[in-house]
């Protein structure tokens, strides 16, 4: 699974005001030419990028090529369950990206269309967001 191998703060602020708007980097393909791309805000954890890779793979049988656009890069934490309030920030649960509408995950190159697009349908049900699939020329 995606995890920073080092980091500088160990716990971060949720900077949840920053989850508004429509992205403007990484919102067109850049190096396959179909892509899977959000269409709304949302936070993504690295076990459903691995998820959505695993199953893009197995769907296309480890032919053409897959890249990862997106990465983990904040740590969620969370408090164990019936804690009272104080005694500081919970620890670290999951590792996750907060992507904003329009944000491309990830794009495929070296197959048919038919059975990229298969593969991209696959990946988005693994997905806690809305998706759609793009091409290099119809984006």
């Amino acid at each position: 699974m995606l995890e920073p191998k080092k980091i500088k703060h160990r716990k971060v602020q949720r900077r949840r005001g920053q989850w508004r708007g429509k992205a403007w980097r990484g919102s067109r393909l850049a190096f396959g030419s179909i892509g899977l791309k959000t269409s709304e805000t949302g936070e993504i954890t690295a076990r459903q990028i691995e998820a959505a890779r695993r199953a893009m793979t197995r769907s296309v049988a480890r032919g053409g090529k897959i890249w990862i656009r997106v990465f983990p890069h904040n740590p969620v934490t969370k408090k164990a369950a019936e804690v009272p309030m104080g005694s500081g920030k919970g620890s670290l649960e999951y590792w996750g990206a907060v992507l904003k509408a329009g944000t491309v995950i990830f794009e495929m190159d070296g197959l048919d269309e038919k059975i990229a697009r298969e593969a991209l349908r696959l990946a988005s049900h693994k997905l806690p967001m809305k998706t759609k699939v793009i091409t290099k020329i119809g984006s």
